[in-house]
Formats: C-alpha cells, structure tokens, sequence
C-alpha cells in the first residue's frame, strides 16, 4: 500500500519524466507564453507540443488563461523552477565531479 503523498510525488515526477516537458518548464521561467510562441521556440509541432502541454496541465504543472482565440501558459507554481534548477545544479555538479575522476584517472 502506497503513502498518498509519496504516490503524488512520483506522479508529479512521471510528469516530468520528459526533455521536451522540462524544456516547456525552461521557457516558461521567465513568464507566460502562448502556445504558437512555444512551438515557435521548440520547433516542434503544435499537436505534440499540446499533448505535452496537457499532460503539465494535468498534474496542475503549469495552468492555462485563454485569451478569444489564443491560449497562454504559466508555470503554475514558481517553485516547481526552484525545483528543476537544483536538478539540474545536482546534474552539473556529477558530470564535473565524473569529468575530474576520467581526468585523475588518465594522469
């Protein structure tokens, strides 16, 4: 039997289980963009970007505002870029620590 909070946990992650998704994440740190302005800076197609966008907004990741036609998204809560940016901290500083022991290991 799961703890609900750590089911909530792993699903939050599931959702984020995905470059193009935290890509999505990336360009919404520095505010709200709509849709065709996504497309146009991943240069993907805007079927797959909405199923991704879908899925972040299933998991209350980033929330939508439609505006007539346009639609536009925003990170719903900015410490999920908190979040990401450690990640991604933790990240750089294990490739650097890998780099330094391939390094000490070809002295």
């Amino acid at each position: 039997m799961g703890n609900g909070l750590f089911d909530l946990h792993a699903e939050l992650c599931k959702a984020l289980a995905d470059p193009k998704r935290l890509e999505i994440l990336s360009l919404l740190s520095d505010g709200e963009k709509t849709v065709s302005e996504l497309e146009g800076l991943m240069k993907i197609r805007q079927a797959n970007l909405s199923q991704h966008l879908a899925v972040l907004r299933q998991r209350n990741i980033v929330v939508a505002r439609k505006h007539g036609t346009t639609v536009s998204y925003r990170v719903a809560n900015r410490k999920m870029i908190k979040a990401c940016g450690l990640i991604r901290e933790v990240l750089l500083e294990q490739l650097e620590n890998a780099g330094r022991i391939v390094k000490e290991a070809t002295k």
